[in-house]
């Protein structure tokens, strides 16, 4: 574990990692693909510089420009390429549909984006490809790699000997890459992340967790999510660490092996994501970790005890937020707290304002040196709208303990009011998880004439039934005002490509009920 110290943080992205090179090592392997291809730090600085000498002809200094790639040492190469000569990577949601990457371009004045052919041909994406074609320049990386000539290859082989000649130097206040949210409870915005922000988070994790350089991280989860960005792959490479990427969350069969033939001692995931590699993996996949850090949503007692009962293994919760780059708090291996997120991270301010109708805790507003720079919304495209005194508005409801622990107890905007009581929709989501740990289950509101409003349950489980739900509620203490009013079978409940749960598309699984 290091010490926190603001100056580390006043670098570029780009500066950053060859920071690291100089003090791990050019010859170091820094990045291990999913075909187990692996990149020192200097073949990543190489071929950074040489990819990035062809994409400047494409594009102009401070351009934003879009990344449709997968976890991978592509992506990883786009990224600071782009960086290497002064562009903007803004990672775009390839799963989000033509409608939210209409937007995100819209947004942030993006006109042209990298892929590649074999991506838009394994994912499956042709029809995305044919409809934003005519609206957009797009650059195959297999093309561009054809590019390649003696300029490029002169910038791939000196870049890295003297990296500040060629390389552009931007402020470390300046933007350094641009995400989106999520769009989990409305339409997404463009969060802008300066350099400084991103390589600050950095450091504030690598001295709040006990870290050391033969960890091997493997990351599942996708760059266009800051959580599978700055967390697994940039913590690592910043940190002396391998990182082990594989391109999708989804292929539950395939990581646990993954994990034990990489070597990987620390896996980022989400609650969703481990339970499914748990239950999948064979006896000992999972044995090498020494921890998994799982962030995005709520971690379950059930996958706790899933994970610990099968492999040994410890579950760190953490808390994070896009606009915050995204790490708050995160427990630690030494002091590991189920039920809290840990810790605020070194650097981070907090404080709570009361909300009517909670008792305890309260709305989240943090500040510190990950806190971005501001957001670009729909309505004012390109502009960057900067937060009031650097205080970000979470959201979330939480509690901090005498000790500090912080406890996430709901989203403002997910809770209900009924007959003037404020009710978490987590709690109800979490009531259903304990009967029925399987499968997953969604609480969403609705409006009720006579009480304010009224919950109602959308789940996964066939036979999910308000009887049961409310005989374990009275059994356990929970108020029956938390038992939903009815309960809604669908098939499969939507998820994002982060492993979020997707509120949105819930709600209109349940409008479509209610018309059917």
């Amino acid at each position: 574990m290091s010490t926190y110290r603001p100056s580390k943080a006043r670098k570029s992205i780009f500066a950053a990692l060859l920071r690291a090179r100089r003090q791990f090592g050019g010859n170091t392997v820094a990045i291990v693909d999913a075909d187990d291809r692996t990149f020192t730090y200097t073949e990543l600085i190489r071929a950074a510089f040489a990819l990035g000498s062809v994409l400047r002809r494409h594009t102009k200094s401070g351009e934003k420009v879009g990344i449709l790639l997968p976890t991978g040492a592509g992506s990883i190469i786009a990224f600071f390429a782009l960086l290497a000569y002064g562009r903007v990577p803004a990672m775009l949601n390839f799963t989000a549909g033509p409608r939210n990457l209409r937007a995100a371009f819209k947004v942030a004045e993006i006109t042209t984006i990298i892929t590649a052919h074999r991506f838009i041909s394994l994912a499956k994406l042709e029809k995305l490809e044919e409809t934003l074609k005519n609206e957009i320049n797009i650059l195959y990386l297999e093309d561009v790699r054809e590019e390649i000539g003696l300029v490029d290859k002169i910038a791939g082989a000196v870049g890295p000997i003297l990296p500040f000649a060629f390389r552009a130097h931007p402020s470390p206040d300046a933007p350094g890459v641009i995400l989106f949210t999520s769009g989990t409870e409305g339409d997404p915005k463009g969060v802008v992340l300066s350099h400084s922000n991103v390589v600050a988070n950095v450091e504030q994790i690598r001295a709040h967790i006990a870290l050391r350089t033969t960890d091997v991280v493997f990351n599942p989860l996708p760059t266009f999510h800051c959580f599978g960005l700055t967390g697994g792959a940039l913590l690592p490479l910043f940190s002396g660490m391998k990182a082990a990427l594989y391109p999708s969350p989804l292929h539950v069969k395939i990581i646990p092996e993954r994990v034990r033939t990489t070597g990987a001692t620390v896996l980022f995931a989400t609650d969703t994501f481990l339970s499914r590699y748990s239950r999948a993996g064979n006896q000992g996949d999972l044995d090498g970790l020494r921890f998994a850090v799982c962030g995005a949503e709520r971690v379950r007692d059930e996958t706790r005890a899933a994970v610990k009962k099968k492999y040994g293994l410890q579950v760190l919760e953490g808390y994070g937020v896009t606009e915050a780059s995204p790490v708050i708090a995160v427990n630690t291996p030494e002091d590991n707290r189920p039920g809290t997120v840990g810790r605020l991270i070194p650097g981070m301010e907090s404080r709570l304002e009361p909300v009517p109708g909670i008792e305890k805790g309260g709305r989240l507003f943090v500040r510190g040196p990950n806190v971005m720079q501001g957001y670009i919304k729909p309505e004012h495209p390109g502009e960057i709208i900067p937060l009031e005194d650097g205080w970000y508005d979470t959201g979330d409801i939480v509690e901090i303990d005498e000790s500090g622990y912080v406890a996430i107890r709901g989203r403002a905007k997910r809770f209900a009011k009924i007959a003037g009581e404020m009710v978490s929709l987590a709690v109800v989501e979490n009531c259903a998880t304990a009967i029925w740990p399987e499968n997953q289950h969604v609480a969403i509101t609705r409006a009720d004439p006579s009480r304010g409003e009224q919950i109602i349950l959308i789940s996964d489980y066939a036979d999910a039934d308000r009887a049961t739900l409310l005989t374990w509620a009275q059994s356990h203490g929970v108020p029956e005002l938390a038992v939903p009013k009815k309960i809604i079978f669908v098939p499969t409940i939507p998820v994002l490509g982060s492993g979020k749960v997707d509120f949105v598309s819930a709600a209109k699984l349940l409008d479509e009920d209610a018309e059917a």
